[in-house]
């Protein structure tokens, strides 16, 4: 597939009010609390774009011990900017067993917020990748996933380039207000500095809605939780003792079998497609409707 041919970057006007939702992350090896790499990515995007007018929001509960030390290490990115601001996030408390859904999408309606940032999926809790979907869906935004970097964006739309397999780039221009998940291969955040992580203002925003049942998660009650683990690949045996042959099956790209390149289908035909491939990987059971 051929490469998109670079463009210069525009800076974004001050109308266009951009966020980021960010979450609790946890070193993979030690554990500790901080920053959670993809959405520390996404704030490294904003920052670029738009400066210190960028704005954050976790929904969490406020009781938990290591919140304070993940959310100041985005707020220690505010440094090296030209305007010396100190950053400011929107607490959003979330109680155990909520959903963090309707709190994101009041405070987004409320804020006037039109471009929103965040990771592909958390590192804490579900780390299903479903917030970003079911956000636009319920505020009937457009999304782009899997989003390397933004080139322009205006009042109107935003151009970004998106992240395929094998180093390969897609330009997507898209409509406003919209939410982009930024993908691991996005330019590596700068690191936290101390000063302005202590400076930076947590608000706790608690007005939003009305404490009532229609907050509650309760999809997850029955839920059994357990620790992801990696899925094991089957290693390709290349049966040749010539070393020029190994070494060209071990760097020849996969290319993946039985495939099918779908165009010009509508919604239903799509939905029917799509359908019978879950069912063929045995995702949705033969009766599902």
């Amino acid at each position: 597939m051929p490469q998109p041919e670079p463009q210069a970057a525009a800076g974004t006007p001050h109308d266009v009010k951009t966020a980021v939702l960010v979450s609790s992350g946890r070193h993979p090896v030690s554990g500790r609390a901080g920053r959670a790499r993809e959405d520390a990515r996404a704030v490294e995007m904003g920052l670029s774009l738009v400066g210190a007018d960028l704005s954050l929001v976790h929904a969490g509960d406020p009781e938990q011990a290591s919140l304070r030390e993940c959310l100041e290490g985005y707020l220690g990115m505010y440094h090296g900017l030209d305007d010396d601001r100190d950053g400011q996030l929107s607490l959003l408390p979330l109680r155990a067993g909520e959903d963090a859904l309707p709190l994101l999408a009041a405070w987004l309606e409320r804020s006037g917020v039109r471009l929103a940032l965040t990771g592909q999926r958390a590192e804490c809790g579900e780390g299903s990748g479903m917030v970003g979907y079911l956000l636009a869906e319920r505020l009937g935004w457009a999304i782009a996933t899997g989003v390397a970097a933004i080139e322009r964006c205006d009042a109107e739309s935003v151009t970004v380039l998106q992240a395929l397999p094998q180093g390969q780039r897609r330009r997507l221009e898209i409509r406003l207000p919209c939410l982009i998940a930024v993908d691991a291969v996005a330019e590596a955040p700068r690191q936290s500095a101390f000063g302005p992580a202590r400076r930076g203002r947590i608000e706790t925003v608690d007005d939003l809605l009305p404490a009532d049942e229609s907050r509650l998660d309760t999809g997850s009650a029955d839920w059994q939780w357990q620790p992801a683990r990696a899925r094991p690949k089957r290693l390709k045996v290349v049966k040749s003792t010539n070393a020029r042959d190994r070494f060209k099956a071990a760097a020849a790209k996969s290319s993946a079998s039985g495939g099918q390149v779908l165009t010009d289908l509508s919604p239903e035909e799509a939905a029917e497609k799509l359908i019978d491939y879950l069912r063929a990987e045995k995702i949705l059971a033969q009766d599902d409707q």
